[in-house]
């Protein structure tokens, strides 16, 4: 293809695409899985093809890479994301419809994470409705009318499979990026149909281009310019390799899971062939047939014999131990992103503060995230002119611990025998929400001494 077709894509974008393919199916589930096909589950030299499609369509995903990316995601989001008493008010109304889909700032940053900690990047963009033609001149008089005609600045996540190619300027500065997407149009009086067209960004302008109706070369559809010296872009990335450019982070936890469909498979058939004993006759008499019936008796010819042979279990046995091989090694690649690892360097300030000293990969993440969010109302604040944009907060649960009713028993098992402080226990319930932040040790404890001692006790 020419270089001057908008649709190409970088090798950098297909390099990721390798990784994606495997991620995509297993975010996808079963049915995605069996899509797939011999790219996820090869088929076996000599096996028929009605064969190896029954075996695919018997096939199912243990979802523990869909289910890792979903619980991670859960965690950081355990509670709602927070604005900063920073962020302008204008700002705080537009995140409360963020989308102009109803969705607010906090419902729509869990798909943005989601897809990133699955694919190692994605991206979302500031979308202002044009307020100038393609000449420049201004469609409303007053920012009254377009206060009234609904026109003001919203977000738009760009799914990483979207992504075509980019161009970066002096200073690493986005300069260009093209992305495909899928517009409806209408179709007829009543119909809408769905064209797929490539967008272009540019400092202070973007373009469209659709395929011409002869499914010829892509042509220019539109154009117009933007009132921001920069791309509205941010990008999200949990595996960065470079600029626009990241591997998934749990990409092997992926790796070990399509292992464990295919092993899964094999088991499966396996079973079911171990299931049916055959029957095997013994006889030389080329005329002798066989009966089979519970209301009758098979003569055997002199010195035949028949018997049942069945599987002695012992590759089932060892299919099974496999399985659960890989159930706890993808247990295990799947909690790395909850082990703290202590930073190897670190400033004297960096020492004074434990939570600097160690960290989990997944509330550095979170911390990445609340900074691409800022960048965001930065770009809000900046359509509006309204200086700095604020920031958010993000209060998730990275503890390891996240099944408070399996540790909590052992917690008041301590405290009852003397081993930890009624203090600590205290601040444990509260790490796990089973007390309310707002409550206070110390006016708790005065409480506590003022009722009395409690029923039983001596």
């Amino acid at each position: 293809m020419s270089n001057d077709d908008p649709s190409i894509a970088l090798p950098a974008v297909e390099r990721m695409r390798e990784h994606w393919a495997i991620v995509d199916p297993l975010m996808g589930g079963t049915q995605a899985m069996r899509k797939a096909g011999t790219s996820l589950l090869p088929q076996y030299p000599a096996e028929a093809d009605d064969t190896y499609k029954e075996r695919l369509a018997l096939s199912t995903l243990l979802p523990a890479y869909a289910e890792t990316v979903s619980s991670s995601t859960s965690r950081v989001f355990a509670e709602p994301l927070q604005l900063g008493e920073d962020v302008p008010e204008p700002v705080k109304l537009i995140c409360a419809d963020i989308d102009l889909g109803g969705n607010d700032l906090n419902s729509w940053s869990v798909e943005w994470f989601l897809l990133g900690l699955a694919k190692g990047l994605c991206h979302a963009m500031i979308e202002h409705p044009p307020t100038r033609d393609a000449e420049g001149n201004k469609l409303y008089k007053t920012a009254a009318e377009e206060q009234a005609a609904g026109v003001r600045p919203y977000a738009v996540l760009i799914k990483p499979g979207q992504i075509l190619g980019w161009r970066f300027g002096k200073g690493g500065k986005l300069v260009q990026v093209r992305y495909l997407e899928s517009v409806e149009v209408a179709d007829g009086d009543f119909g809408v149909k769905c064209v797929d067209q490539v967008r272009v960004l540019e400092p202070g302008s973007w373009r469209t281009y659709r395929k011409a109706d002869n499914g010829g070369a892509w042509e220019l559809n539109d154009q117009g310019p933007t009132s921001l010296a920069y791309i509205p872009w941010v990008t999200f990335y949990t595996g960065r390799t470079g600029p626009m450019t990241a591997k998934p982070p749990l990409l092997e936890l992926a790796h070990l899971n399509v292992k464990h469909w295919q092993s899964q498979s094999d088991q499966d058939n396996l079973l079911h062939v171990a299931r049916v004993p055959l029957l095997f006759v013994f006889t030389d008499n080329e005329e002798f047939q066989l009966t089979i019936s519970s209301a009758s008796a098979t003569r055997m010819p002199k010195d035949g014999n028949a018997k049942y042979v069945e599987h002695t279990g012992a590759a089932i046995t060892a299919g099974r131990d496999s399985l659960n091989d890989l159930v706890d090694d993808m247990r295990m690649a799947g909690a790395k992103l909850l082990q703290k690892d202590k930073q190897a360097v670190k400033t004297a300030a960096q020492a004074d503060e434990e939570a600097a000293q160690e960290l989990s990969p997944l509330a550095r993440l979170a911390g990445q995230f609340a900074d691409c969010i800022a960048q965001l109302l930065q770009i809000l604040a900046d359509y509006g002119g309204l200086g700095d944009g604020g920031h958010v907060e993000m209060r998730g649960n990275f503890d390891s611990d996240f099944a408070p009713e399996v540790s909590l028993p052992n917690l008041i098992s301590m405290a009852n025998s003397g081993k930890l402080s009624d203090e600590t226990l205290y601040s444990e319930m509260q790490r796990r929400g089973v007390i309310s932040d707002e409550l206070d040790w110390e006016a708790e404890k005065s409480r506590i001494e003022e009722q009395g001692p409690a029923l039983g006790a001596i």
